[in-house]
């Protein structure tokens, strides 16, 4: 009798990885994740929008002091662009931006419990320097 892997239903990660790899595939649905939440506040402008899903940048950038002007402007570009938000601009003067996390982006609420989980039991990563946070 062959060995059966419980609770494997045969699709999915297990059988796109088989072969050899010779790199990571930008098609690759775990890449994708991955490029996704790249950058080191990534995880964290995620979470005030999970919170509380329109937001605008003044909200945003009171929420997240320790976060630069630029790389909070880098992060809801690159979400803006992964179709995570959406991004509204009333007209007139000063301009107004809110934005809103979309379906997609409700969709990585298990992405991101997994890896708080997953982070829970392992060990703390040393200190960073706060000196090149893109």
């Amino acid at each position: 009798m062959a060995h059966q892997t419980v609770g494997h239903g045969g699709t999915g990660l297990l059988d796109a990885c088989s072969g050899p790899v010779i790199e990571p595939a930008p098609t690759c649905p775990v890449e994708i994740t991955l490029a996704l939440l790249r950058g080191r506040w990534t995880p964290l402008v995620l979470r005030e929008f999970l919170h509380r899903p329109t937001r605008s940048y003044t909200e945003l950038a009171q929420g997240l002091t320790a976060l630069s002007d630029k790389v909070l402007s880098e992060r809801l570009t690159q979400l803006t662009q992964a179709g995570v938000l959406s991004r509204e601009r009333s007209p007139g003067w000063p301009p107004r931006v809110r934005y809103t996390l979309t379906d997609r982006g409700h969709d990585l609420l298990p992405v991101l419990q997994a890896l708080w989980d997953w982070g829970t039991g392992a060990p703390a990563l040393p200190a960073r320097s706060t000196s090149g946070e893109t």
